[in-house]
């Protein structure tokens, strides 16, 4: 019998998984295919997150951020924010007394820095290569395995993501839908390889463009648009894709050479409840929201951080973990309901070309980047600090 049970060992269930072995709890994770061995020689993952400070310190407390550190990460002091024409506000991590504004990171690297760490953990169970057959909720949970095995667990985590076998089992409904646009991430190598700290993001009528910084002179680029549009720009080879670029993004992106594409549907989705019985959602299996801020992987890391605090309180003679896992529930449902509301708000006021809108949001850009206290504190909130 575990303690734990965790369906998903990306890089939200390994956190949770790492936190709650470290409060001495005996835990089982499943993951089904465990990410690619890192070597310096490889070229940059499409998948990328912006690390805030918030999510770098949860990795620091779980003993891992080292591993990532050692690896490849990209800190960014400066994050501009523009209209098409005009209007533009930036955000220095020197306004709010730090080093840094977040860190531009590899997914798989900081999964594989969590997995390191879980693997020299004695009270955790990593079990892989194997498909969920069956999940039964109740006391005790029970997950079965594609190799007819059987696991038992007194609590269980579904950090499974968006399309989460565990929210389904536990026939928890959700409410979402699809925006109308997509996304194309681009993989760069810059033609003068001079590390860049600015990450920055352009707003046009078809949706905003985004300059996001990698090591040694990669980058990636986010191009927003209509599926179809998105579609049509996947189709180009590299030449024609390189020429759509420099036509339709802001001079400031300096010569370049393309490296790999990848596209992906823009979603919303908000769990109606986080918990039932003794089970608990957490990170994208919760929530999923629009990747405008890039507070997706950051929200799924504040979940952990609750999650743990929580946690910390659980008496595992007890059959009931419920009290605590409401606990969480109340603190990050309308917390991340919060977030996901107003990236819709920026997302719905940005992507039109109403003039009078248009004007308004040019006023409001150039009035934020001299807000002072007003633009400290949105700062803060951003990264996490309160």
């Amino acid at each position: 019998m575990f303690d734990v049970g965790i369906v998903g060992g990306g890089m939200v269930g390994a956190a949770t998984a790492v936190g709650l072995a470290k409060q001495g709890l005996k835990v089982v994770v499943f993951e089904v295919k465990l990410p690619s061995e890192y070597s310096p020689e490889q070229p940059p993952d499409m998948r990328v997150s912006a690390i805030n400070l918030k999510a770098q310190s949860l990795l620091h407390s779980l003993g891992v951020w080292q591993d990532v550190e050692s690896k490849r990460i990209c800190p960014f002091k400066r994050m501009l924010v523009w209209e098409e024409d005009k209007g533009a506000t930036q955000f220095d991590s020197s306004e709010i007394n730090q080093g840094q504004l977040g860190f531009i990171v590899e997914n798989r690297l900081i999964q594989l820095a969590l997995l390191n760490r879980i693997r020299a953990l004695p009270n955790i169970t990593l079990v892989s290569g194997v498909t969920i057959k069956g999940i039964e909720s109740g006391r005790p949970n029970i997950i079965r395995t594609g190799n007819n095995l059987s696991y038992e667990c007194k609590m269980l985590v579904g950090a499974d993501g968006g399309n989460s076998q565990v929210r389904n089992a536990l026939n928890i409904g959700q409410q979402g839908w699809q925006y109308k646009q997509h996304a194309l991430a681009i993989n760069i190598k810059l033609a003068d390889a001079i590390q860049q700290d600015i990450t920055w993001q352009q707003f046009k009528p078809s949706g905003p463009v985004a300059f996001l910084p990698l090591y040694d002179g990669f980058a990636s680029l986010v191009w927003y648009d209509s599926a179809d549009r998105v579609a049509e720009l996947k189709r180009l080879n590299s030449s024609s894709l390189k020429a759509q670029i420099l036509g339709h993004f802001p001079d400031k992106l300096r010569d370049f050479e393309i490296l790999q594409t990848a596209s992906f549907p823009l979603t919303r989705m908000h769990a109606n409840q986080y918990y039932k019985g003794n089970s608990v959602l957490i990170g994208d299996a919760a929530h999923t929201i629009n990747p405008l801020a890039g507070q997706g992987v950051n929200l799924g890391f504040r979940d952990v951080s609750v999650f743990l605090e929580c946690l910390s309180g659980w008496d595992i003679s007890e059959n009931s973990v419920q009290p605590l896992l409401k606990q969480y529930e109340s603190k990050r449902k309308s917390s991340n309901l919060l977030m996901m509301s107003t990236m819709d708000a920026i997302y719905a006021a940005f992507s039109n070309d109403n003039l009078p809108l248009k004007l308004f949001r040019n006023l409001g850009l150039n009035l934020a980047d001299k807000a002072g206290p007003i633009k400290k504190q949105v700062m803060k909130v951003a990264l996490g600090l309160t």
